[in-house]
């Protein structure tokens, strides 16, 4: 199990990763690396074999979010390792993997021609000789990992050109604001007249968390879930993290709580409740939509 809003479970056939951009600045799996790898460098990356069949043990389905303490197309990790994780992943079509990425340019090199394998290799732990199924696998989803408009603007056309069941895009932590508009159904390319084909199937938001943590000003999480409803795209809010508005409109929160900073464009006033005090509604509900699935 696993405290990830979003996903029931996560897998770790990789571990270690190394930074790319202002999102993994406060990198939470870093922290996790630090209270309990020992001497060991997070950016040491390695590839966990004894690791590709958990999926297929785990009988009851289950959202299993891919390498939470890695990235699966990080350049340290070989072509034919991220092959037998798909062939894994092929063999236990019952859940659904989410798998999210800071690199799609790789994830765009090598999943359109992936050949995933027919033998036995790892036969311990996977039966690779059961058919795969149809290509992309329809229980696999790709995302990538984004923080502003930038890095979404670079990343996501890169997924959108990679083939999968679902694609997706984390907002976390976000770190400014974003316009996804030319990424949603009935909207046309940036800069194109054409409009998309193979629009983003689910949008998540959430504000940083940890002692170091950056607010998220609340009109940035509001635009891109208005984007999202009139795109009739789900659309799940994580959380705020550590920094919140100060509910019910009242200027100040519960006593105990550190003190605020002032947002612009627009002003606005946040309160460092912490994560669990600052929870997970967005004027005033909860967001947990998913692909597929009845959403209110």
């Amino acid at each position: 199990m696993t405290k990830i809003e979003w996903t029931d479970e996560t897998w770790n056939p990789v571990t270690g990763c190394t930074k790319v951009s202002a999102g993994c600045k406060h990198c939470y799996a870093e922290g996790v690396a630090k209270r309990f790898w020992g001497d060991r460098a997070f950016t040491d990356v390695r590839c966990h074999p004894d690791r590709l069949g958990h999926p297929i043990r785990w009988r009851k389905p289950r959202r299993v979010f891919v390498n939470s303490m890695s990235d699966l197309f990080h350049e340290d990790v070989p072509d034919g390792f991220i092959t037998l994780v798909f062939a894994a992943m092929a063999q236990a079509p019952w859940h659904t993997f989410q798998v999210l990425t800071k690199r799609p340019e790789r994830a765009l090199a090598l999943l359109p021609g992936l050949h995933l394998p027919m033998t036995r290799q790892f036969r311990n732990f996977v039966d690779y000789e059961k058919p795969v199924g149809p290509w992309p696998l329809p229980h696999v989803w790709l995302g990538v990992s984004v923080e502003d408009q930038d890095t979404a603007d670079e990343r996501i056309p890169l997924l959108l050109q990679t083939p999968a069941a679902q694609h997706i895009v984390s907002l976390e932590p976000m770190l400014g604001a974003v316009d996804l508009s030319g990424y949603l159904p009935g909207m046309t390319w940036f800069n194109h007249d054409e409009p998309m084909d193979k629009p983003l199937d689910w949008v998540i938001v959430g504000g940083e968390s940890g002692p170091k943590a950056r607010p998220m000003h609340p009109e940035w999480a509001r635009t891109v879930r208005d984007q999202c409803v009139d795109a009739d795209v789900p659309f799940f809010f994580k959380q705020w993290g550590e920094w919140a508005p100060s509910y019910f409109g009242c200027d100040r929160p519960e006593p105990g709580t550190q003190p605020y900073e002032y947002l612009k464009d627009p002003p606005v006033k946040v309160w460092r409740f912490g994560k669990k005090g600052a929870g997970r509604q967005l004027d005033g509900r909860e967001w947990d939509e998913y692909p597929g699935a009845p959403n209110p």
